[in-house]
Parts: structure tokens; sequence; C-alpha cells
């Protein structure tokens, strides 16, 4: 075969860049809506490939209107299908034999050969026959088919014998290009959605534009007829022709909402709440559109039910939503792929074992390794293979969804693993990154911190299937990056009211620049904005002493070339040129351009991260306060969000909505006593705030204290020993209904053991409540972690929250009291002795004269204290 590269063109040279050009041998297929998009790529290549000298030949056959026009060093050569199959393309070798090996072709629309011959397999021979003859002999050729009109008879073999192959859509008045194969070249960027702009084709960036273009494309082979076989699929295509007859004005002649429950409980949920939210708020059109998006069979799990209920409510509920949400771009793994995986590659019984509560845990490294390794089927793997030519090279997301998660009892938050991949990289690299991202998954299913959950609320003997949802990576590409202009989490019911003008039902986000992991998974060295949705000009960061605001200094960011989450200054970002909506996520701050002006350093970015121009310049906060009650009100509950939003210039935003669930607290009461009626001399130690939990009044049996100060002198190595041994003390046997407070410096469940205790939640399970002194080192301020999954088991759980901060107005402790007291650690943990002047474990009943302690909590108020009586 002939190699000259330079020799062919598209006439497009817009085109030939995407490509990286035209190759002698190439086949090229655009798959098309209708034939007037093929028309002109046709025509621009045969334009120029007779002004190149090439051979031209144009095979006509079918009855659309003619393609190319008479011209010179133009053939035309007429066919006739009708004739039957081998006489059809026994013509087609002749013209290309008498033609020579440089041959350039163009033909018809082949879609009118699969009604001639009355068979998409035909088509796909014909396709497997003439493609590799052009491919030997060195010439080109142009081929369209009718998107979504062929079964996967007729386009598996097209795809897999075509050296490129192209999607082409129309969409608000533009041209979009979507390179599904491009064999043996490879950019960055190739297969990517692309607009035409001119006579240029570029990559689309942002996510809500591909969305938007996407939406409601058909993504995968398998056609509407190989539905057909098996129960599970015919019971979808009997509901199709429902929904068909339903849109059409006729009487469907089956029970339309009887159709809708049993599809309900096929892919939502068999029982429950969230069976009834599904029931009362889904449409047949819903879930059909899910099943649609579907890989495999079963129910799609928690996570995705809350999405798609989200996503439903919200545009039943007005149809401005439609303008404001990014169009739905998600997949579904149906549960019952999780199954077959652990069926075919010999795991089920491994699973079985972890409902025993004596040995859950046994074995699990030997069970997460042999997931990692595991085969999916080959009609899986083409589905895989499908959803990532969906996607280009769009980075995406593959999520738990398991079949307990985001229910009104149990939310998983963080116990199952969510995986980035950056899809980039060659047909073959990026499908084997997306199967290692399911495994992955899948194995987190199996993790320890997983089943110690389930196992603390006695769910270890439940089903839990492990459904994945995927999903777009929200934001816009700069470069080799790719973040949100936005994003965070929010929830309707507000209960951390650290001012007395906020109104707790008006709801409150966690709002930060860029990926929203440091909303969910706050870094204890960094700030975030928490905006009450009532009063969003009430900043919770106090300005320090210096002047500065308390303000995001990092961003989160995907690294496109190393596949990693990476963190950068927002200033670095911002002097970086590239086209943000600065006004809209950051103002000048004044002392910044002081300091600047003063020192006469040039160098000083006065830019800070507080989106006041989001809040005050758009209707950003109302609509996300209406998003919030909308959703709490359709689920008859608190509610809690995940978000992303891109912002353009002009301050118009898209929100993409990627998560709701069930928001588990029981609301604020308040405590018998007023709290703040208290004389200080019965005060062991008392907060003004935060208070975050349900307002109550109990008693206390027991202390957990780590005094700050020697704490603060061990070294890094200590304090893990010291975590290890806190979950020792709580895991102690101990008088049923004992209630436990633990106060401590810093953060509890911390990573960074420089800023607090590193437990882990499992540790921490079974206190009444905890308390974060700000007493560790100096600047040290213990950072609320709301929206995180370490605050949705505090909340869940019913631990009550509280900081201390001593020499601060409204806060105190009696730190005589807690030295002088009986400490109990030894008696507990006698190979603890070396600890006693770390660890102190107090109970009043051991007191002399015994004691009764009582803690009184107050969350409006924003007042806790432990009252001595």
């Amino acid at each position: 075969m002939m190699q000259g590269h330079s020799r062919l063109s598209t006439g497009l040279p817009g085109l030939d860049d995407v490509f990286q050009g035209l190759r002698d041998g190439d086949n090229l297929v655009w798959q098309v809506d209708a034939v007037e998009q093929y028309r002109p790529m046709a025509r621009a290549f045969a334009a120029e490939s007779v002004r190149r000298g090439r051979r031209v030949v144009y095979f006509r056959f079918a009855t659309h209107a003619p393609l190319l026009e008479e011209a010179e060093g133009l053939t035309i050569a007429t066919l006739q299908p009708s004739l039957g199959f081998e006489v059809f393309v026994s013509e087609i070798h002749d013209v290309l034999i008498s033609g020579g090996r440089e041959t350039v072709c163009v033909f018809d629309c082949l879609s009118e050969l699969a009604a001639d011959w009355c068979s998409d397999r035909m088509l796909g021979n014909f396709y497997m026959l003439i493609c590799p003859y052009v491919y030997d002999h060195g010439g080109a050729a142009y081929f369209a088919l009718l998107r979504n009109r062929h079964s996967f008879h007729a386009t598996d073999p097209v795809r897999h014998t075509t050296q490129i192959l192209v999607d082409l859509y129309d969409h608000d008045g533009r041209l979009y290009l979507h390179p599904q194969k491009v064999q043996y070249r490879y950019t960055n960027t190739m297969f990517s959605l692309h607009v035409s702009t001119d006579d240029d084709f570029v990559p689309v960036t942002a996510s809500a534009e591909i969305a938007a273009v996407l939406a409601d494309r058909r993504w995968n082979r398998l056609d509407s007829e190989s539905w057909r076989q098996g129960y599970w699929s015919s019971l979808f295509a009997h509901a199709e022709d429902v929904a068909a007859a339903v849109k059409r004005g006729e009487d469907p002649g089956a029970d339309v909402d009887a159709t809708r429950r049993q599809l309900c409980r096929m892919l939502i949920a068999r029982s429950g709440p969230m069976l009834a939210l599904a029931e009362a708020h889904l449409s047949l059109g819903d879930l059909l559109a899910t099943r649609r998006r579907m890989i495999g069979t079963g129910l799609v799990g928690g996570k995705s039910v809350g999405l798609i209920l989200a996503q439903a409510v919200l545009r039943k509920a007005s149809p401005d939503w439609e303008a404001i949400l990014e169009p739905p771009d998600s997949f579904f793994i149906g549960a019952d792929v999780f199954y077959t995986f652990l069926v075919q590659n010999g795991l089920w019984w491994i699973k079985q074992r972890q409902k025993a509560a004596d040995n859950y845990l046994d074995g699990l490294p030997l069970a997460r390794h042999q997931i990692r390794n595991g085969q999916f089927p080959g009609y899986i793997m083409q589905q895989f293979e499908d959803l990532l030519g969906h996607f280009g090279q769009a980075p995406v997301i593959v999520r738990s969804s398991s079949l307990l998660e985001d229910d009104f009892g149990s939310s998983f938050a963080g116990k199952a693993e969510s995986v980035l991949c950056t899809n980039r990289g060659a047909p073959e690299q990026r499908l084997e990154e997306f199967v290692a991202a399911v495994r992955r998954v899948y194995a987190s299913n199996m993790s320890a911190a997983s089943l110690e959950y389930r196992a603390a609320r006695g769910l270890l003997g439940e089903d839990e299937q492990m459904a994945i949802l995927v999903q777009r990576v929200s934001g816009t590409t700069y470069g080799h990056q790719h973040f949100p202009h936005v994003a965070g989490v929010g929830l309707s019911f507000n209960p951390y009211v650290w001012d007395k003008r906020i109104d707790p039902k008006a709801g409150v986000l966690r709002i930060v620049f860029g990926l929203g992991t440091r909303a969910v998974n706050p870094h204890p060295d960094d700030y975030t904005r928490i905006a009450a949705l009532n009063e969003p000009d009430l900043e919770l960061c106090e300005t320090s002493d210096d002047g500065l605001r308390q303000t995001q200094q990092y961003a989160d960011l995907l690294d496109l070339d190393s596949g990693h989450v990476t963190s950068a200054r927002f200033t670095d970002i911002v002097q970086s040129k590239i086209d943000l909506p600065r006004p809209f996520v950051a103002t000048q701050d004044r002392h910044l351009q002081r300091m600047a002006r003063e020192r006469g350093q040039s160098g000083i970015c006065p830019w800070v991260v507080d989106f006041e121009g989001l809040f005050r310049k758009t209707d950003f906060v109302e609509r996300m306060r209406r998003l919030l009650a909308t959703l709490s009100t359709a689920y008859e509950s608190p509610v809690d969000i995940e978000f992303a939003a891109s912002i353009k210039s002009d301050g118009h935003y898209r929100i993409n909505l990627l998560q709701c669930r069930p928001f588990l607290t029981e609301g604020m009461g308040r405590s018998s006593v007023a709290a703040e009626t208290v004389p200080l001399d019965q005060c062991i130690l008392r907060s003004a705030g935060p208070v975050i939990g349900q307002s109550r009044e109990s008693s206390i049996d027991q202390v957990i204290y780590v005094v700050p100060k020697t704490y603060g002198q061990l070294p890094v190595k200590d304090r893990y020993t010291i975590a290890r041994l806190i979950g020792t003390l709580m895991k102690h046997k101990r008088p049923e209904g004992c209630r436990t407070l633990l106060l401590g410096p810093g953060r509890w469940g911390t990573g960074s053991p420089s800023l607090g205790v590193p437990t882990t939640f499992a540790e921490l399970c079974g206190a009444a409540a905890i308390g974060e002194i700000a007493s560790m080192h100096e600047g040290l301020t213990p950072d609320l972690s709301l929206g995180s999954h370490f605050f949705h088991e505090l909340v869940e759980m019913g631990i009550l929250y509280l900081a201390i901060f001593p020499g601060r107005d409204g806060h105190s402790m009696d730190e005589s009291f807690f030295e002088k007291a009986d400490n109990r650690l030894v008696d507990l943990a006698p190979e603890a002795t070396q600890w006693t002047s770390v660890v102190k474990v107090l109970e009043p009943a051991r007191c002399q004269p015994p004691q009764e302690w009582h803690l009184l909590a107050d969350a409006t108020q924003q007042l806790a204290l432990l009252r001595r009586l």
C-alpha cells in the first residue's frame, strides 16, 4: 500500500487537522441524521481530490438527490442494487480495477441498501468486501449511514472494518463533528466533540454544551430488535410500544400506570420510600429514558435513583428549569452486572461469607485483588466501548451506586469509591482505564469501611448489589486541566446556624471554585465559602488579625496528562490568563491591593474567591434556594445535593445536578433549660458555636479528653497511637446507654496529625458528642465539615458537634477541673500507662463526691455547655 499521506485531503483544512490528515487507503464513514449533512462533506472531498489529480468515481445508486454533479475529472457510475447483492458488488469491483490503484470514491448513502436487500447483515457484508479492497489498493472512499436506522448487524461490521468513523450533528444552527474511530492516529482532542467555526473544527471544552448536543443521542449498538429477546427486554419493548401509542394519541391497549409501576420496581427499588417517590414522580418516559442509558439489567442503585428523581421533579415543577439545568448525560451499569461479574469470576461465595457478623472482614485483601483482575463478558465490553464512544475524549467519573446507598436509612457517604477517568489515549487505552475503574468501584463494595458501616447498622444480611453511575466530569477544559467554575454541596435544612439572622429552613451551600472534591472532603489548610441561603452575605470565616479574609486559597483540578486530581493556587490560575468568569467567582481584596501598593510588589494578586459576583449579580442564590425547597417538598424530608455550575462571561449559568439524597437529620429542637441562663460556675465547658446537630439536653456519663498541650508536643507517630487508643476506648464494653463526650485539640478525623487527632469515623462511632478545641497551636481553627462525608456521618448517627475557642467571648473551659479529676484510662486500657498525661477518661460517677454532668445544646442560639449539677 502507498503511504503518501499528504496526497489526500478532505478538502476542509480544519477537518484534516482533526484527523491528522487523510491517508491512502482510508475509508471514511459519516453517520448522519439526513443526507443533506453528508453532501457538503462529499463535495469538498471530491473537488479537492480532482484538484490534486486523483481519479474520482461517484457511485450513484440511491433515490436521494445526487451528491455530486457532472464535472471534469469526475466519473459517475450508476448502479442498480435491485439486481442483487452479487451483481452490485461485482460492478463496483470492476470499476475500481479499471480505474487504477489510487481511485478515490464517493458513495451514495448506504442506508437504502438495507431496504433493497431486506437485510442489515447484507449491508454489513457489502462494506466488509469493499472497504478492505480500497484500503489495500491505496485509494480512499467516503460513505454515509443514516443514524439509528440500522441494527448492529450493519453497524458493527462497518465500525470494525472502516478506518475512520464520524458522527455529524446539527444543533442550534451549528454543525458538530464527533469522531468515533480514527485508525493509527491520535491526539489529545481527536475523539472530542468538535464544532464548526468558519473553516475550522474546534474541540468543545464546556461540559454543558457537550451535554446539550449529545443529550438525546442513541449511544449503543444494541438495537431495539435485540432488546426483544428475554423477559427483561420484552417488558421494556412492550413499554416502548405503549409509550409510542400514547404519544400518537392512540389507545395503547394496556394499563399505562401499571406498566410504569412495574418498570419502577425493575429499575428503581423493590419496596420502601424510594419506590414510593419514584411511583409518585417518574413518568413512563423518564423510566424508558433511563433504560436507554443502561448497560446490563437490574436496579440502578441509590445514587442513580436520587439523580433521576431530582431531575424529573425539577423539570416537572417548572419549565424554566430546562434553561438552567444541564441536560442529563449519565449512564447506568445495572446491579445485575455486578452479580454476573462475581459469579463468572468465582467470587460469589466470598461475597456471601461477608454476611456473617463474626467474620465479615476475613479474606478482604484477596477478594479485592480478585475483583480488580476479573473479566467482563464480551457483550458488556462492547457496550463499554460504545459508552466511551459517546463521551469521546471528555473525562468521566465512575461512581458507586449500591442498592442501599443514599436511602432514607443510610447514606453510605464516602464508603465506596468514585474513580475519575481522563479518557485520553487510543481507544484501547481508554477502554482499559474505564474497565479498571469499574473493577475498582466493585472492589470498594468489599472494603473494610463499607462492611463496618453495614455492620454498625445491621445491614450485613441485606441485598447489597453494586450498580454504577457514569457521568461526564462537569466543567471546562483549559489546556491539560479540567474543572468547573463552581461546585459544591447544598442542604435544604441548615443545621449550622452561626448567626441569629439565619433561617435554617432556607438551606445552606458549601461552595468552592474548581472540582467539588474540596467541598465534600474539606482540606485542613484551606477554607470554603459557606452561604446561608437567606443571608448569603454572612461569612462564617472571620477576618484574621492582619486584615486578610479567610477565603479559598487552592482549587482542585483534574490534570488530564497525569490522570490525577491536583491542587493549584487560585492566584496562579487567575494570573495564567485563561478565560475565566472572574467577576462572578472572585473580587479584588482592598487590603491586598493596599498591601501591594505600600510594598511596591506588583506580583501580589488581589483576587480572592468569594462568589460575591455570583451571589449579587445573578439569581443563583434564589435559584438554589428554590431548587432545594422543591426537592425537599417532593422528598417530604430535608435533602442534600452535590452540584457544579458553569458561568459565561455575561453571568449566564447552567447548573449540573450531580447527586441528591435524603439528609438524615431529625431536625432542631430545644433543650428544656435555656442554656444562656446557666451560671458560669456550673459550666465545665461552654461553646458559643459552631454547634451542629439537634438541640438536646442529656446526661453525660463519660468524657474522653485529649489534652491539647501535651498532645501538641508528641511526634507524628505517637499521634497515630493516640488515635488508635481512642478507638480502643470507644470499643470498650460500657453500660448500655452510656453517653460519651469526646474532647480534643484541632480536628477529629483529620488526615493530618499536625492539625488534630487522626481517628477514623469508625473509632468515633458511639459518641454522643464531639468537641474540637482550638488550642493545639496558635492559628489553628477547627474547620466546619459541613457537607463533607465526615459531617454526614456525624448527623446521620446523631452525634452533636461543637467547637471551643478558649479565650474568645462566649467560650470557656475549666482546665483545672480536667487536670484534677480522677483519670480512669489505665482501668480501661492497662497498656496505656505512658499516655495518662495525654488522654484522660473522666466519669462523673467516680468523682468525689459523685456528680451529674448534663450536656445542653441549643443549635438555634449556637450555644452548648457541659453543666455540673
